[in-house]
């Protein structure tokens, strides 16, 4: 039987611990907080928030690894009459339909972005410099970065496709990511997964030879686990609001900044269970460049609420802020891909999952593909564990 260690509980930690032990290996996992989960931790009590609005998307692997052992669980659908209250800023006002310009890059005919050149440059040369600034900042809510034009054109390009394809990939566990996280854990558990919580692990010599280890923590925590001073890439910084308000009717269900980097969603629009009778769930991110400060995003969003959210001021019941900094996934400058983000396997039986290493995929699927090609490499057990890493 091979023995491996986990360092982090999280979606990729919970990831790699159960591909782990289906394959026949002994796994012990370490988690420094009291609850498993990471980023995809669900607050509890009354306002079940995640940290900065999350969606499940359905075209990745993730979607059939999961649903193949029950791990997704209930669907919270959007109503036909909720999706149809979807609002897109543009030019100062609220308007229901994207700019003719921006549908050109839409289209499934439309070219191959390329890697080596930023998307603004590509885009305009397709739709126009209005398009392509629309389109840039769409994409925002799927990749929390402040200026998308800025990056890799292929990068963008493959975010603004999932986050507009029809019907939308976005789906939402009911009860939040906390029910799907709950349910990896209960399967870890059942095949035999040692999982020890408030077990923060500051040296790999803490771990005694113990296997191999995959590092499933974020960048930062990886480089100062290993001393590593290589293992950086660029992420966003995100200005996050939550908010609690009473219902009224008519709020839009989500609205779009296409004026700026930014996307407000009332998440009760399809659970109903994440706030109390009476009460609509908001969350907002507002991608800020580095020197600005949260306020500037914080105030951002108000003005997004103001638009799509009339009197929102004075039915607030709740209210949070925070800052994601580096917290939200890999971004690609232009000449680099998910190819040149930090290795999976660093040497010596080491190896690295999260959503900021060399495995391909958008958000939480890059921490999916991340651990099986961890798993995969520690062992050699692709055919056994029933995996396909071509893409990888």
């Amino acid at each position: 039987m091979h023995r491996i260690t986990v360092v982090g509980g999280g979606f990729a930690g919970l990831t790699a611990a159960i591909t782990a032990a289906e394959a026949g290996a002994k796994v012990t996992m370490y988690e420094a907080h009291h609850t498993l989960g990471g980023r995809a931790r669900t607050a509890e009590g009354p306002y079940k928030t995640n940290e900065g609005p999350h969606a499940l998307y359905k075209g990745g692997p993730h979607w059939t690894w999961l649903k193949q052992r029950g791990l997704i669980g209930e669907l919270a659908p959007l109503p036909p009459l909720e999706a149809a209250r979807l609002r897109l800023r543009h030019k100062g006002t609220l308007r229901r339909t994207p700019p003719f310009a921006m549908l050109k890059l839409l289209r499934r005919t439309a070219q191959q972005a390329p890697v080596d050149v930023d998307f603004r440059t590509w885009a305009t040369d397709i739709a126009g410099e209005e398009g392509a600034k629309a389109a840039a900042y769409y994409s925002a809510v799927a990749l929390f970065h402040h200026d998308p034009g800025a990056l890799s054109a292929a990068f963008v390009q493959e975010r603004l496709r999932r986050a507009t394809k029809l019907p939308p990939e976005a789906h939402y566990p009911r009860g939040g990511w906390a029910s799907v996280v709950d349910r990896m854990a209960a399967r870890a558990w059942n095949l035999g997964v040692r999982m020890e919580t408030l077990a923060r692990v500051d040296s790999l010599d803490e771990l005694g030879g113990r296997g191999p280890v995959i590092v499933a923590t974020s960048l930062a925590a990886a480089r100062r686990l290993l001393r590593d001073d290589s293992l950086t890439w660029a992420s966003g910084r995100t200005a996050l609001i939550d908010l609690a308000v009473r219902t009224r009717r008519g709020d839009a269900f989500a609205v779009s900044d296409l004026d700026a980097a930014g996307w407000i969603e009332r998440f009760t629009a399809q659970d109903r269970t994440l706030a109390p009778a009476g009460e609509q769930l908001i969350q907002g991110q507002i991608p800020i460049a580095p020197h600005e400060s949260r306020a500037v995003g914080i105030a951002r969003a108000e003005e997004l609420l103001d638009l799509a959210f009339p009197g929102w001021r004075e039915r607030v019941t709740w209210r949070s802020e925070a800052i994601a900094d580096g917290r939200t996934g890999a971004v690609d400058f232009p000449g680099t891909s998910w190819r040149d983000r930090p290795a999976v396997d660093r040497g010596d039986g080491v190896y690295l999952a999260g959503d900021q290493v060399a495995a391909p995929g958008v958000l939480s699927e890059v921490s999916f593909n991340s651990a099986l090609t961890a798993v995969s490499l520690a062992f050699d057990i692709p055919r056994r564990a029933g995996l396909d890493l071509k893409q990888a």
